[in-house]
């Protein structure tokens, strides 16, 4: 896909995830590789508002190119394109009910959402979380990278969602599916909750490998 049609679709989708309320204000951003280096959203911008003629250009080392100052978590991004090559684009939203799900005491850093729907196995797979840390301590770059390499979405605690995709469609809808599996996983707290089995997960990894 060449470099102009790709930062249309960066807008277009960021749009979309903004009149969906998926995204607010200046909150989330977007990225995607380009044929000499990756594509993000700027600091500061409205997903909703995207002038594909401004959106940061960095080389693949994360140094600014062209357009506007990048996102300040551009290193989120860095770091999963460092330990994830095969991946196209990455989603960072503060998405309401992610964020809520990344607040709740407890979680099982391993599988903070339990296997509610085939779609969330097959969308997301295993999902890590990621422990807190300041919005824009480099630290976090870290705990990202630590995880990136066997998983492609990660919940970073009372912060939000990221996830890399091997297109940028595929990483927009796995986030959106893993918006809508903590809309879910919320709305059955406190009820008892057939969540798929071991060998059912199992199955639709070997059906639908990622």
């Amino acid at each position: 896909m060449n470099e102009v049609r790709l930062r249309e679709d960066m807008a277009q989708l960021g749009k979309s995830l903004y009149d969906r309320g998926l995204t607010f204000g200046s909150a989330g951003n977007i990225s995607a590789k380009c044929a000499d280096g990756w594509l993000l959203t700027p600091t500061n911008s409205c997903l909703g508002r995207l002038d594909p003629a401004r959106i940061s250009k960095l080389d693949p080392q994360g140094r600014l190119l062209s357009g506007d100052p990048p996102s300040k978590e551009s290193f989120l991004h860095l770091a999963m394109y460092e330990e994830r090559p095969q991946s196209a684009a990455v989603v960072h939203l503060h998405s309401t009910h992610s964020v809520a799900v990344s607040c709740l005491d407890g979680l099982d850093e391993h599988q903070p959402i339990p296997p509610i729907t085939a779609y969330y196995v097959m969308r997301v797979g295993d999902l890590a979380l990621v422990p807190y840390y300041p919005p824009g301590d480099k630290a976090l770059a870290d705990a990202v990278r630590a995880r990136a390499s066997k998983h492609h979405a990660v919940l970073l605690a009372n912060h939000g969602p990221v996830v890399a995709g091997n297109t940028l469609e595929a990483a927009v809808n796995a986030i959106e599916e893993l918006e809508e599996t903590a809309r879910l996983f919320l709305m059955l707290q406190g009820h008892r909750t057939r969540f798929l089995t071991g060998e059912q997960v199992a199955d639709l990894q070997r059906r639908y490998p990622s």
